[in-house]
């Protein structure tokens, strides 16, 4: 049975953290759209397949996921609390001077956090390498990477994927952020990139098109049977919404980064709280 409704409050728990988080980071500001966008998905994941209850061996042998879209830094941070990886304290650090939690996150394996991320289009080739490794020692563990579909228009993530599908490796799974806006404005507008589902299928991959990355239901049975065809690696193209949860904020890219006000926060926080 599909616990979507332990999900759906995990990520609307995440979504009150991460505008509680970004009003306390003051003038830092928070990338706010990134981060909500990817709540839905990495909610599921953080309470299913990455789940520290289901996922208790050695660290060498976990489900791993690479944010290579270091930007929804938040979005990250949240699930690794609702998981129980973090702690409160661990969180309320964001963008503290001495924290471990800066608005881009910095590789830390004991706070779940497996990459260095913020220079884009490089955390595809990390999960290559980890992907490979696995193969090499008949591990069963899987690699997750969360893409921004912007952060395909950098070539690596294309040297990336032809490795991957060279190297049969099924046991890779490529979930992509498809909120179609990036930091400069519309992705068809910066760099059109084509049809993204025959794109990676002629390099190789497996393809789930079209799924609802907002959808619990639809998201707990796409990432559970991902990385089911022997020797293809599997890419999710998620269709998101850039801030979503909140009105202001939705298909809105002057939240990609922003400061939120007294006024906006109490707004934000006002329509999150009348969601039952």
């Amino acid at each position: 049975m599909i616990p979507s409704d332990l999900i759906k409050e995990i990520a609307l728990n995440m979504r009150k953290n991460i505008i509680e988080l970004g009003y306390l980071a003051e003038n830092n500001g928070a990338h706010f759209g990134s981060a909500l966008s990817i709540v839905d998905i990495m909610a599921t994941l953080y309470s299913t397949i990455l789940n520290n209850e289901n996922n208790k061996r050695d660290f060498s042998d976990q489900h791993k996921l690479i944010l290579s879209k270091g930007h929804g830094s938040l979005g990250l941070y949240t699930a690794l609390y609702e998981g129980k990886i973090i702690s409160l304290k661990d969180l309320n650090s964001f963008e503290s001077e001495d924290g471990d939690f800066p608005g881009q996150p910095v590789m830390n394996i004991l706070k779940g956090i497996e990459y260095s991320s913020g220079s884009l289009g490089h955390g595809l080739s990390y999960g290559v390498g980890l992907s490979l490794a696995n193969k090499k020692k008949k591990r069963d563990s899987k690699i997750f990477v969360i893409l921004g579909d912007g952060e395909c228009n950098e070539g690596t993530i294309w040297e990336a994927a032809m490795s991957a599908a060279h190297f049969k490796l099924d046991n890779l799974i490529v979930i992509i952020d498809c909120n179609k806006l990036q930091s400069d404005g519309p992705n068809e507008k910066i760099l059109h990139m084509g049809n993204m589902a025959s794109k990676w299928e002629s390099f190789g991959w497996f393809v789930f098109d079209n799924i609802d990355g907002h959808d619990i239901d639809q998201l707990y049975i796409t990432t559970i049977n991902s990385g089911v065809k022997e020797g293809f690696p599997t890419v999710i193209l998620a269709n998101t919404i850039k801030g979503k949860g909140i009105s202001f904020m939705e298909n809105n890219n002057e939240w990609h980064h922003n400061v939120l006000t007294e006024e906006k926060y109490k707004i934000a926080m006002g329509e999150l709280n009348a969601i039952h």
